[in-house]
């Protein structure tokens, strides 16, 4: 009889470890979205028109010609043209750079970043579509709300101020800028700096981006990013995202959290 007990009261430890062990491993291998990350220039407001716009002004401000053309008028960059700078030679100043080493320079560049500063205290910018509805949306439900972008941190933070507002802007529980990491995206640092200073795991963060090269420092970091793309970005090779959409108007945060669930599904 002692031994008949002995061997249930074992069986019944062994049943339990093992589902304890399968609760452990499906609780381990779980995402709850904790924290939303936001990039910034193309996510919360299309800024390359923007900043075309500027160029463009300033062109005209100084009569710059460009000087393998035989036209007299002011030099201009098309969407086009200006998709294609993009694309090729990256961010503000290295287009700046490529340009003008072959065309030739103009008086002033400086110009053009006052005209942009201007452009957007203007009040006549507003943030992409559904933005700050999903913003509101996450604070609500008690999510992490965290903004990480590869530019100046004084860009971003005139951008942040007049666009999502100054409560929105000191309600973030993160906010890094190019500034305050060593290393530019594609490499994952700032994502990583920004799971750290949340307090949460990269695993449990959705980001929000718009080219393919925050979407890899997105997915190097570990974390799942959906893609909002822009029409400089919506080309680009965007096979890693959770999701694409052309904006975040009918994007919603349950649909986010489904989105970590599929993940841990086809994992």
């Amino acid at each position: 009889m002692l031994i008949f007990l002995f061997f249930r009261i074992a069986r019944t430890a062994a049943i339990f470890n093992t589902a304890g062990a399968s609760r452990l491993s499906v609780s381990a291998s779980s995402r709850a979205l904790h924290a939303l990350i936001f990039d910034c220039d193309g996510v919360i407001l299309e800024s390359e028109h923007l900043h075309r716009q500027a160029y463009n002004d300033a062109f005209t401000h100084f009569n710059v010609r460009c000087p393998s053309s035989s036209s007299s008028q002011p030099l201009v960059w098309s969407p086009e043209f200006y998709d294609v700078l993009q694309n090729q030679i990256g961010g503000g100043k290295p287009k700046m750079r490529w340009y003008f080493k072959e065309h030739g320079w103009p008086t002033s560049t400086d110009w053009k970043t006052e005209r942009y500063k201007e452009i957007i205290k203007s009040g006549t910018v507003e943030s992409r579509p559904g933005v700050l509805r999903l913003m509101d949306e996450a604070k609500a439900a008690g999510k992490k709300l965290a903004v990480c972008s590869a530019a100046t941190k004084s860009s971003v933070i005139l951008c942040l101020e007049n666009l999502i507002g100054m409560e929105r802007f000191q309600g973030l529980d993160c906010f890094l800028a190019g500034d305050d990491v060593k290393e530019k995206k594609p490499d994952p640092l700032i994502y990583l700096t920004a799971a750290e200073k949340l307090g949460v795991s990269e695993k449990d963060c959705m980001v929000v981006e718009d080219s393919v090269i925050g979407l890899q420092a997105a997915t190097k970091a570990g974390m799942s990013c959906v893609i909002t793309y822009t029409s400089s970005t919506a080309d680009q090779d965007f096979k890693e995202a959770a999701a694409i959409y052309p904006d975040l108007s009918d994007v919603r945060l349950k649909d986010l959290e489904s989105l970590l669930q599929d993940v841990v599904t086809a994992n």
